[in-house]
């Protein structure tokens, strides 16, 4: 049902069944089965805090998955039972800031929701008993090595995905519930599940989340709420470790996983994506609310105010596109498929130029920088006829720097990110329109079962700013941060040219 048969329902009077339509959403009130983080670092001294609350009367079991932010690699996941109404926090941190060895990073939490593998089985304890797990590189060594880096330096900034597989009933409920000390009843229970176990239903939803990456030296802390995906499955996705599920298993009737999205002027769209049948769309449909043909947000790289900017962007579902390992094919063969590309680690050709492609799968976008008074950059030269350079995110994770000094970064002025681009401010003070769907490289979503085309890419992040208050009075903090969620401009056609309706 496209958005005029929706409204043709409501005045036919059969809103209620309309309504009850299962479909993947960007819930607009935050809460949902899967949540998206943007991105986590422990670059530069900083931590990141994360947090899920089940807001429900609902006992859940979710998947919990860390991801590096080159080609979104899993560097470690793990299932959480949350009881009903129940709150997981955690925090990650550099090893060599918590005197440990090693240059990598690692989840710390004091929270005693279980988890499979148990908290008995992770690397080790800090402090007073305080569980720690070190992140890992075998997704991306060995035989598996996709043209990245190989080291632990490569866990130390990324995102995160929650994804709830089920609802919890009968005796799973009651192990996982929380006893009057706050401990839950018997974990044991839950360490080994039978996928048929009859207390295992479909996922109702009703997580929300947040993160907040913090350095507790400099006084600063940029916090975000987690993207929450509604609708996401109608069935339990129940596994006891692995791959499975992951954003690729989306579903919302047989054989079909729903998108709704608006459109600019507020119109639901509904675009379905067909799951049983090659070419196995499911993801598409988790893409399509994501997708925009640019990003808004403002930026202060104010010198007088002491301040700088950096944008995180990130694809969360870029690697069911580009990794050599989900497509099947050899590290630095051709195979993307739309909206992106080039594969992780495939060569590319630049203004005639071969690149070689190790660590990257770039698409190309454009920057379009304002003033505060509409003011906007004329046309860029470069001397003796020298060919432009052409502006591209080439990971999973991107983090784009724009610094109040002269000299190019190397690494991101606020966040402190090595998976930077380096952007010159054309003003103090402004706005940045990021196009994701260029003319030098336009950019397009499959289309769906009904035709809809969504253009662009898909994505989420928000803004970072530092401000540094050099006259402070001795022995007062003198940083102040912020963070604010990236805008964006949806773009949709049916066939060739047509308006999705």
């Amino acid at each position: 049902m496209k958005g005029n048969a929706l409204r043709a329902a409501v005045a036919a009077g059969l809103v209620a069944s309309a309504a009850s339509a299962n479909a993947v959403e960007l819930s607009p009130d935050g809460t949902g089965q899967v949540l998206i983080y943007p991105y986590y670092t422990v670059n530069r001294n900083q931590q990141t805090i994360v947090s899920v609350v089940n807001a429900t009367n609902a006992a859940k079991v979710v998947k919990v998955r860390f991801l590096e932010g080159y080609n979104s690699r899993e560097v470690l996941d793990f299932n959480l039972f949350l009881s009903e109404f129940d709150v997981w926090t955690a925090s990650i941190f550099a090893l060599s800031d918590a005197g440990l060895t090693g240059d990598g990073a690692a989840i710390l939490t004091t929270d005693r929701s279980c988890t499979v593998p148990g908290k008995d089985q992770w690397t080790g304890t800090l402090g007073t008993g305080r569980p720690y797990q070190e992140f890992l590189v075998s997704t991306f060594t060995g035989v598996h090595e996709d043209s990245g880096p190989t080291d632990v330096t490569r866990t130390r900034e990324g995102h995160i995905e929650l994804l709830q597989m089920a609802d919890l009933g009968g005796t799973l409920r009651t192990a996982v519930t929380h006893t009057a000390g706050g401990t839950p009843a018997n974990c044991q229970v839950v360490q080994s599940i039978d996928p048929e176990n009859t207390g295992l239903l479909p996922p109702t939803g009703g997580l929300f989340g947040a993160g907040g990456i913090v350095n507790v030296a400099q006084g600063t802390f940029h916090a975000y709420n987690a993207d929450a995906i509604g609708g996401f499955s109608k069935f339990s996705l129940f596994t006891i470790t692995g791959t499975i599920p992951s954003l690729a298993t989306a579903n919302t009737g047989d054989g079909i996983a729903i998108a709704f999205t608006f459109d600019a002027a507020g119109e639901l769209l509904r675009s379905d994506y067909v799951t049983n049948v090659p070419p196995f769309q499911a993801i598409d449909a988790v893409s399509a609310v994501f997708m925009a043909s640019s990003l808004l947000n403002e930026y202060n790289v104010d010198s007088s105010a002491g301040s700088n900017t950096d944008w995180v962007v990130t694809f969360p579902t870029k690697r069911f596109y580009v990794d050599p390992d989900l497509l099947g094919v050899p590290v630095g063969d051709a195979g993307a498929l739309p909206p992106f590309t080039f594969t992780f680690g495939q060569r590319f050709t630049v203004n005639g130029s071969e690149i070689n492609g190790d660590a990257r799968s770039c698409s190309q976008v454009q920057y379009l920088p304002f003033d505060r008074d509409a003011g906007r950059p004329g046309p860029p030269q470069l001397p003796w006829g020298l060919p432009l350079p052409i502006p591209a995110l080439c990971t999973s994770v991107n983090v784009i720097t724009m610094p109040n000094v002269r000299d190019r970064p190397i690494e991101s002025v606020v966040l402190g990110s090595r998976l930077h681009t380096h952007v010159k401010p054309f003003s103090s003070t402004g706005w940045l329109r990021l196009s994701l769907d260029p003319a030098s490289q336009p950019h397009a979503l499959r289309a769906s079962r009904d035709g809809d085309v969504f253009r662009g890419l898909p994505a989420t992040g928000f803004q970072a700013v530092n401000y540094v208050n050099a006259k402070a009075a001795p022995g007062l903090l003198s940083n102040y941060s912020a963070a604010f969620r990236h805008r964006a401009v949806r773009a949709c056609v049916n066939g060739t040219s047509a308006p999705c309706n």
